[in-house]
């Protein structure tokens, strides 16, 4: 489906620009032809085979989206890696979904069990010799797309071509997204962030999609509002408080009219104190990665929650007074996990809802968030297993026991942090045994180390007393 319905959408738009990055823009015209000339080059350079499963990991680029155009047209199916995956998360990844091939950042080491293969259109690739058997795809899956991980290891989610289109027709319809508007991008394309407002829902309307990538520092935002005319950021939170600390003003943001974040709680105060300096509203919309966008609010100002549901949505959740699990039902829904199987489809009601491991009530039909059903931490829009975290500090040399907890830095913002157990243990040492084996927002930032873990009368860790080891006043370690 996507094969075809893309091309079609990108040459109705012509010479309109469609996507940019700091080096390179694209009118929808050249857009179409470059995705052309790379589907050639990488049925040339790939292995032979049909639908092959070929992951994309790289950083946001107009090159990013040629080959995944390029993949589309050859009708294979594009894996979304994020970024910021270990070389030994890749390879994990690649063994269980039986991947064949793997496009990178040139210069990025590929992972184990990965030949080098050459580079097409300016990213790496990389081949992987499939197992003898691996998970069949269901015929209808057109791109895969990846939990956080934050049940032990990322769940690959299979995604119809007409999960990802009715994606992006209920989001451009929802929230009124045009062929005027221009969108600054700086959440990775891997992330349902930006592939649900900002891939396709630009080219369907024929909007310009500006990609940035890096870190969002307040004087790049503001650079690259101002230098493309953005009607529309998105980001995770993060970014709208590096503006904040700014002070950025509503001469910086230009034309700028609506800011869209996702992922984790933005703080009130952050939303507050942007509106208040730029004039214009964050639009903290809610999600699953398994259903895709589910929520929006055409007024967040006066909205209570998270928005009203987007169309082809429907939601459950508890009243004011008695929160109770958030259940969705969308158009784009994935079918299952790839490498899951049966997983997913236990987590889905008789009459089609997926349970989503939040709390939380309807407000006059917008939904509140009040908490979670499972201990899951969630640190600058990226979720975090505690006990996978736990579970590979405990493998450090002289680390008897740890603890993976949330907790606040010395600037007030979330963080991850750890406490571990053992006797002259070397908090360093530990940290670099971490990040060997997780990704890099997955190592503690936070580390303190104590000769027993403190536990209640039931055994279980006193996690007030833990957290008071992580007061401002003592060192981080």
């Amino acid at each position: 489906m996507l094969a075809t319905l893309i091309p079609e959408t990108l040459r109705r738009h012509g010479d309109r620009l469609a996507v940019s990055d700091d080096d390179t823009a694209l009118t929808y015209r050249e857009l179409d032809a470059e995705a052309g000339a790379a589907a050639r080059h990488l049925a040339a350079a790939l292995p032979a085979g049909d639908r092959l499963r070929v992951a994309v990991q790289a950083a946001n680029s107009t090159a990013y989206v040629v080959l995944y155009l390029a993949l589309l047209r050859l009708g294979h199916v594009p894996f979304l890696l994020d970024r910021a995956n270990s070389p030994r998360e890749t390879a994990a990844i690649a063994a269980d979904c039986g991947l064949d091939a793997l496009l990178h950042d040139a210069g990025v080491a590929a992972p184990e069990g990965a030949a080098p293969s050459g580079a097409v259109g300016g990213l790496a690739l990389s081949a992987f010799t499939p197992p003898a058997e691996r998970p069949p795809l269901h015929d209808t899956t057109e791109v895969c797309r990846f939990t956080s991980g934050s049940t032990g290891r990322p769940h690959c989610i299979e995604f119809s071509g007409a999960a990802v289109h009715r994606a992006a027709v209920n989001w451009v319809a929802g929230t009124g997204l045009t062929g005027e508007d221009r969108i600054a991008c700086f959440a990775s394309l891997s992330n349902g962030l930006a592939f649900n407002t900002s891939l396709l829902p630009a080219f369907l309307a024929g909007a310009r999609l500006h990609l940035a990538h890096g870190l969002p520092t307040a004087g790049r935002v503001v650079r690259l509002l101002d230098r493309t005319g953005a009607t529309r950021l998105v980001g995770f939170p993060v970014l709208y408080e590096s503006l904040v600390r700014r002070s950025a003003s509503d001469g910086a943001i230009g034309r700028l009219r609506m800011a869209i974040s996702s992922a984790a709680p933005l703080p009130e105060e952050v939303g507050r104190r942007f509106t208040g300096l730029t004039g214009v509203p964050v639009q903290n919309y809610y999600g699953a990665a398994e259903a895709g966008p589910l929520t929006f609010a055409r007024d967040p100002r006066r909205d209570p929650g998270l928005g009203q549901p987007l169309p082809g949505v429907s939601l459950r959740a508890g009243t004011p007074g008695d929160p109770a699990p958030v259940e969705v039902r969308s158009e784009s829904m994935g079918t299952r996990y790839l490498n899951a199987p049966g997983l997913l489809e236990g987590r889905v009601t008789a009459d089609g809802h997926y349970r989503t491991g939040d709390l939380g009530h309807l407000d006059g039909g917008s939904l509140v968030l009040t908490g979670r059903t499972s201990q899951v931490i969630n640190v600058g829009g990226r979720k975090v297993d505690a006990v996978e975290v736990a579970a590979v500090l405990r493998a450090a040399d002289g680390v008897r026991d740890a603890v993976v907890l949330e907790v606040t830095d010395r600037h007030g913002a979330a963080a991850l942090g750890a406490v571990v157990a053992g006797a002259g243990v070397d908090p360093a040492l530990v940290r670099r045994h971490a990040a060997d084996l997780l990704a890099a927002h997955k190592v503690p930032a936070l580390l303190r180390t104590v000769a027993e873990i403190p536990r209640g009368t039931t055994g279980k860790p006193a996690m007030a007393e833990l957290r008071r080891l992580f007061t401002p006043a003592r060192h981080d370690g």
